[in-house]
């Protein structure tokens, strides 16, 4: 790791950052939770591992991306860096590292189908792919319903198409059932990864979602 001057070491930072946010969303029941934060602490170190990035701000990045989430602040997408910030300050990190690191933050969220997410570091790319790939596969599935659910949305309605949403606001404000969430967002995701390490790792989580889908519709036709 390079050498940052802070009173505390890196290590300490990242303990300390973990600790504070395992605080914060232990016991979410959206599937935005702590659980979530660690999959995906996990998942950039994973791919960082073959990566020639920072990884001292991949993990800190990775530890904060959800710390306020705007889906639970009435779309207010500033208050997560803002807490990010004052965080990072709090623990004396450098000014360039919480710049890059709320950069990330800020970046992160999918907003749309019609829509790019565009990272600015190699380190943004890395948690961005770790972030998404806990939005798909068997565990995605499960948060996208108990999303859905935290939401009150019907779990499948044949009379509601989905939308490929064009602006981050329509995105936000979409009400529809869980399962066209599958083709507004997470059935897209395997081809917006940046590494080659998260792609390999999306693929088999991919077509584990297409079998769910398939095995759904044939339930719900009463074919199965």
């Amino acid at each position: 790791m390079s050498n940052y001057k802070t009173m505390l070491t890196q290590q300490e930072i990242i303990d300390q950052t973990a600790t504070h946010v395992q605080a914060l969303l232990s016991g979410e029941g959206s599937g935005h939770d702590w659980w979530h934060i660690l999959r995906v602490w996990n998942n950039a170190k994973t791919i960082a591992a073959t990566e020639k990035a920072d990884l001292f701000i991949v993990e800190l990045a990775a530890l904060l991306h959800d710390i306020g989430d705007h889906k639970f602040h009435n779309g207010d997408e500033t208050i997560g860096p803002r807490m990010a910030t004052e965080w990072l300050t709090q623990l004396k990190v450098e000014d360039n590292i919480i710049a890059t690191i709320v950069a990330i933050i800020k970046e992160l969220s999918f907003k749309g189908a019609g829509t790019t997410s565009d990272m600015s570091s190699l380190e943004g790319c890395i948690v961005q792919d770790a972030d998404r790939l806990d939005a798909i596969g068997a565990i995605g599935i499960a948060r996208t319903f108990a999303y859905g659910g935290h939401k009150n949305r019907e779990i499948y309605n044949p009379h509601i198409s989905p939308e490929l949403h064009n602006s981050f606001e329509a995105y936000k404000s979409s009400t529809a059932p869980t399962i066209n969430h599958f083709y507004e967002k997470l059935l897209l995701l395997k081809d917006r990864m940046h590494t080659k390490t998260a792609r390999a790792l999306a693929e088999q989580r991919h077509k584990f979602m297409e079998v769910y889908l398939e095995q759904f519709y044939a339930e719900w036709e009463g074919k199965l």
